[in-house]
């Protein structure tokens, strides 16, 4: 190991860009984990620029190409994982991972098909099934560091049936059931499970899918709903999980954790705008 004071591990899962690398330069840091980040190479030269930061440092760097989003790909890449590090040593995993279909549930104006259980399968492997596949294998292969964070992630537009994401919001929901299980499951042994809400944020996926109008028209959007006037950051999320990982937010377990910025408190302002 590079690091001998610490020797803990960071899993996270989407590391190459957005949220994800974010999270992984910020614990690399504080408190100073070695990360082992799982990405789809979508992003490649992202993903080498999170390698040297982490590695600047002074953190071990394993980027792992793979598919994370299945339990075949959460058994094999767990598997990897426990020939490269020692066991107990994952402090943290983060589920950042994106990979979700949008549309109606119904044939709509625009839509010739409404969606197809294979893209309900997929939507809920990738942003639900997959947090419940890792947190087993780790667990079941005895990589848990004592009082490791599992950490899932989630946002203000997945509490909302906005457009077409009612597929994501189910998957969400999903997902904040599983975090409340298995922080039940296993709060007895030290470990914590929590859930993190935060606002929007502009990620290379997000310039890809939307564009660069759109994305303009969501940057305004934000500077009238939230009260600070501007959009998350990556890196702010990122300090918050570094936050989150003190002995101090231990207590937190089982916990959708608020970090929106008061994005909904002025939506009744907007909505009685200029009247």
């Amino acid at each position: 190991m590079t690091d001998g004071r610490s020797g803990r591990w960071a899993v996270v899962l989407g590391a190459s860009a957005g949220a994800g690398g974010a999270i992984a330069r910020a614990v690399a840091v504080d408190p100073g984990l070695h990360v082992f980040g799982v990405h789809r190479n979508h992003f490649p030269d992202q993903a080498a620029a999170l390698a040297d930061d982490v590695r600047a440092a002074g953190r071990e760097a394993l980027l792992h190409v793979a598919d994370a989003g299945t339990a075949d790909g959460a058994a094999s890449c767990a598997a990897f994982l426990a020939d490269a590090v020692p066991p107990k040593s994952v402090a943290l995993m983060v589920h950042a991972l994106s990979g979700a279909s949008i549309g109606h549930f119904l044939a709509a104006d625009g839509q010739k098909e409404p969606l197809h259980p294979k893209q309900f399968e997929k939507t809920f492997n990738y942003l639900a099934h997959s947090f419940a596949y890792w947190v087993q294998e780790l667990y079941r292969r005895d990589l848990l560091a004592p009082g490791a964070r599992m950490l899932g992630l989630t946002n203000t537009l997945h509490d909302s049936l906005l457009h077409h994401l009612g597929l994501v919001a189910g998957a969400k929901a999903a997902l904040e059931m599983y975090v409340k299980q298995l922080a039940l499951e296993l709060g007895p042994v030290g470990h914590r499970v929590n859930l993190l809400k935060f606002g929007t944020i502009v990620t290379p996926a997000l310039r890809t899918v939307l564009g660069a109008d759109a994305i303009a028209r969501i940057e305004e959007l934000h500077r009238r709903m939230v009260p600070a006037g501007r959009m998350c950051t990556a890196e702010e999320v990122g300090r918050c999980v570094s936050l989150l990982m003190r002995d101090d937010a231990a207590w937190f377990n089982g916990a959708t954790i608020d970090f929106t910025g008061g994005v909904a408190l002025r939506l009744m302002d907007l909505l009685f705008e200029g009247k």
